[in-house]
């Protein structure tokens, strides 16, 4: 199964029809990895990684900029930035700089 297809598993996403927008979050979990770890190429170590990010990007969408939201009495709070679980696997394959 590739990548776009595990995704959508995980998201229980069927069909086709937000295949483009999945795509967009997959490339900027790659493009934020690659700023991250300083490679050039997404390592296998790190492909599940991409998927868990890309995960994070679609469930925000909507929610930019927000930290928490109160509605009908029912509180939430939002993880700023990149969950720490997801950061140790991007630094366990972190490079220095050229």
């Amino acid at each position: 199964m590739d990548q776009l297809g595990k995704l959508k598993l995980k998201l229980g996403i069927k069909g086709t029809e937000q295949d483009d927008l999945l795509n967009l979050y997959f490339d900027d979990a790659k493009d934020t990895i690659l700023e991250l770890t300083h490679l050039t190429e997404i390592p296998n170590s790190l492909l599940s990684t991409q998927i868990e990010l890309a995960i994070v990007l679609y469930n925000k969408e909507g929610i930019e900029g927000q930290t928490s939201h109160s509605e009908g009495g029912v509180g939430r709070s939002f993880e700023e930035g990149i969950p720490e679980s997801i950061m140790k696997k991007i630094r366990s394959a972190r490079r220095l700089p050229r």
